[in-house]
């Protein structure tokens, strides 16, 4: 049984100190989390600001949630679509020519559920060049999708995907490879 009072996260390192967490608060909250059609560009400096990896012609439609963007590299030619929710507790990178459709959730973090502290486990992920996370995925702690990989719209995808391979349903299964 989960007994949230023995909860300890004091191991877990935020990345950067809390005033520079509170700005990106601020900046996420002006620049990405409304539906006013704030350009790509300005969002992307904003990201590099604190700390980011963008790339070049990266798209990033309306509110977009990252979490931590110290914590973020994303190749040229991205797409990033309305909705999105990238938990950056660890590491996430995504590669060139790739597409993160509408409210995806790139999720590095979870609970250790059979332990009653709760603990928090964090693993990167990987969405390598030419990838395609279709509509409202879900993409766990861990997940690599390897190189021109897809995931149909409204996967979970809690495992690794082959490069070329398409997955989906709940849980994600190979569906195509080409």
């Amino acid at each position: 049984m989960i007994q949230l009072e023995s909860f300890d996260n004091r191991s877990f390192s935020r990345g950067v100190s809390r005033p520079i967490e509170a700005a990106w608060v601020l900046v996420r909250a002006i620049l990405f989390m409304h539906s006013l059609p704030v350009p790509s560009l300005l969002k992307s400096m904003a990201l590099r600001l604190f700390g980011a990896k963008i790339g070049k012609h990266v798209v990033i439609r309306s509110r977009v949630n990252i979490s931590m963007p110290w914590r973020l590299c994303v190749g040229d030619h991205v797409w990033i679509g309305e909705d999105v929710a990238i938990l950056s507790l660890e590491k996430v990178s995504i590669g060139s020519n790739c597409c993160i459709s509408q409210r995806a959730f790139l999720c590095t973090g979870s609970h250790d559920f059979t332990r009653e502290t709760f603990d928090l486990i964090v693993k990167p992920i990987a969405i390598e060049s030419g990838c395609w996370v279709g509509a409202q995925c879900f993409i766990g702690p861990g997940v690599t999708m390897s190189k021109s990989s897809q995931s149909l719209a409204g996967a979970v995808v809690v495992s690794s995907v082959g490069s070329g391979m398409t997955v989906g349903g709940v849980p994600a299964k190979a569906r195509i490879a080409h």
